[in-house]
């Protein structure tokens, strides 16, 4: 189980599907509207530093959709991802569908993958569970070799630093 204070901890429960988890010390709540507000997520959700999201799009409910959109400082490129809320339980689950969308950075990403987050209390904050399910083994594995995770990570101890605010 993550603890707060430590990196996500990351695993390949099967051939298709990344599993991350990390703990935040804040309610669940909180994590949770970092969540869904997009104005939020666009102070926290920018990966390695030299990025902005100036994109953040979101009708939170299911059948609504989303669209991120990020930019590069140094170079002006983007990239995002776009799909399809399938389940919403407030400050528990959030599900989608989720597209790459290249744009000037990377290449093909397979068809999508579904997503699942769940919101959990634990002693002294909330355990964010992150559940990736590509259709390919091969598709996984690209969005692996992009540094995926170690950008979850970053972007997430940005939001550390927001959430004590």
């Amino acid at each position: 189980m993550a603890k707060i204070g430590e990196k996500a901890q990351v695993s390949m429960p099967s051939d298709r599907e990344v599993l991350v988890r990390r703990a935040f010390a804040a309610p669940r709540a909180l994590v949770w509207k970092a969540h869904v507000t997009p104005a939020l997520m666009q102070r926290w959700m920018l990966g390695p530093p030299g990025w902005t999201m100036p994109v953040c799009e979101m009708d939170v409910r299911v059948g609504g959709a989303y669209r991120y959109r990020w930019r590069s400082i140094e170079d002006g490129k983007e990239f995002g991802f776009h799909g399809t809320f399938t389940d919403v339980v407030e400050a528990a689950k959030l599900a989608h569908t989720e597209f790459y969308d290249p744009g000037d950075v990377g290449g093909d990403m397979g068809e999508g993958a579904d997503i699942v987050l769940t919101f959990e209390d634990i002693d002294g904050g909330t355990l964010l569970t992150s559940r990736m399910d590509f259709k390919t083994q091969a598709a996984r594995d690209a969005a692996v070799s992009t540094g995926m995770t170690d950008g979850m990570e970053m972007s997430y101890a940005t939001l550390d630093d927001e959430l004590r605010r």
